[in-house]
């Protein structure tokens, strides 16, 4: 399996721990005011960072290697910054909403790069 695959499996295993650690606070305090960022770290951190890392594993050689590091290192970012910016605004420090807007763009950049990699993927199938 290649380095690229292994960054994405590796990260996206750390935000799943961290987001249910996360979950578990949650439930032991009985506060769930930051659930919605609990749920961004799990979506765009475990599911989609894995979703992405598999996707890269099964393309092998033919995978898009620097577009796919652009990805990681936009998707990663995006993520891992964005869960804690969006609890601090879920918590009241309105000073956050121009961080988490600017997370959510970097999130949605690697997603944009990933759609090109699976794009470039098809194009080299065909």
């Amino acid at each position: 399996m290649s380095r690229l695959s292994m960054a994405f499996f590796t990260a996206g295993a750390l935000c799943g721990l961290i987001g249910m650690a996360w979950g578990v606070y949650m439930g032991a305090t009985h506060d769930h005011t930051t659930f919605p960022a609990h749920a961004h770290l799990n979506l765009l951190g475990w599911v989609s960072l894995f979703l992405m890392g598999g996707f890269y594993a099964l393309l092998g050689d033919r995978a898009p290697v620097k577009l796919g590091w652009v990805n990681f290192s936009l998707s990663t970012v995006g993520a891992i910054a964005m869960a804690p910016a969006l609890a601090l605004l879920l918590k009241g420090n309105a000073g956050m909403e121009p961080i988490v807007g600017i997370t959510s763009l970097i999130a949605f950049a690697g997603m944009i790069a990933f759609v090109i990699a699976v794009l470039s993927a098809w194009r080299r199938a065909a």
